[in-house]
């Protein structure tokens, strides 16, 4: 999920009580909520897309839920003394309990993976022990309207405790109607996922949320098992791709003919629906079928100009 969610997700935990529990507690917790996303600094020595081999792994799976909190906890610690030293400590601030620090760094980060798991896009939740890939295609990547649940419920806990009313109540009621919102949306992916494995008689297909229209899904559809996919929509008016006017390539042999390629191979390590499209000059540019937007097809794509796009075998 976006960096936004996260930070509410960490806000709505500290005024829900947690934040009472030590000084610093509501910057662990919204810090800890980001924290796996520290991966995002491989932008500065990956090139292309090969970012997408590395990011929602290492820093999102078991050591790093356990060395990432304790890491914070520890900085946070050592700025509260720092404060104190320098006798800048807020007077206002709770006395600073580390093993708390450290709970609460814990709970914002394990937050973080759980809420990346539910989109389309997919988490390695065991890595180092396993790079699989985890997805619950059950929210899109921004969701607009867990902003607007959470976000006006930090601002009327907020408001309410500098007015000295019960201010924990209305994050409580958020949480569960977020969780409710969440489990909303996953029974519909599970009904209609279990609709279509009996319409597509067990082809390949992959369920995306929409944004905006959480009630409606994009549906991704293997076709014979072959590189070539087809879109629909449950939503009326969203945007699908033309499969006929789509010239698919032979993805394999597009494959054999290149040879060891950094950014080839981080993509086709992340792609759950690869395929390989001709380009404008013949050439090849590979693609996946879950961001394929007509819109913006220059999303999540790799060019191979040396590769010549070859018809795939007539069955």
């Amino acid at each position: 999920m976006d960096n936004l969610t996260h930070s509410l997700v960490g806000a709505l935990l500290g005024q829900a009580g947690l934040k009472k529990k030590t000084g610093l507690a509501m910057p662990a917790l919204v810090i800890g909520a980001n924290l796996p996303d520290v991966d995002a600094a491989c932008f500065f020595w990956l090139e292309g897309q090969e970012h997408l081999g590395f990011r929602r792994g290492i820093t999102h799976g078991p050591p790093a839920m356990v060395l990432l909190p304790l890491i914070l906890a520890g900085l946070l610690w050592g700025y509260d003394r720092w404060q104190a030293k320098r006798g800048k400590r807020p007077e206002g601030r709770l006395p600073v309990n580390f093993k708390w620090l450290f709970l609460l760094s814990f709970i914002g980060c394990l937050t973080h993976p759980a809420l990346d798991w539910l989109n389309v896009y997919g988490i390695r939740l065991l890595e180092p022990f396993s790079s699989q890939w985890f997805y619950g295609d059950t929210l899109f990547i921004i969701d607009v309207w867990l902003w607007a649940l959470m976000g006006v419920a930090v601002w009327f806990s907020l408001r309410r405790e500098k007015r000295g009313g019960d201010w924990v109540k209305p994050a409580r009621i958020a949480i569960a109607a977020s969780l409710a919102y969440i489990g909303l949306n996953g029974a519909i992916t599970s009904n209609l996922y279990r609709g279509l494995i009996v319409e597509t008689e067990n082809s390949p297909f992959i369920v995306s949320p929409i944004p905006f229209a959480f009630w409606d899904r994009e549906i991704v559809i293997n076709l014979e098992s072959t590189d070539r996919y087809a879109w629909g929509s449950t939503h009326p008016t969203w945007p699908k791709p033309d499969d006929s006017e789509i010239e698919v390539c032979n993805l394999t042999q597009a494959m054999s003919n290149i040879g060891d390629d950094s950014e080839v191979e981080a993509f086709l390590f992340w792609s759950r629906a690869p395929f390989a499209e001709r380009a404008e000059d013949g050439s090849v540019l590979l693609r996946d079928a879950r961001f394929y937007d007509p819109l913006a097809r220059d999303r999540f794509t790799v060019a191979l100009p040396d590769v010549k796009c070859e018809e795939l075998p007539v069955e």
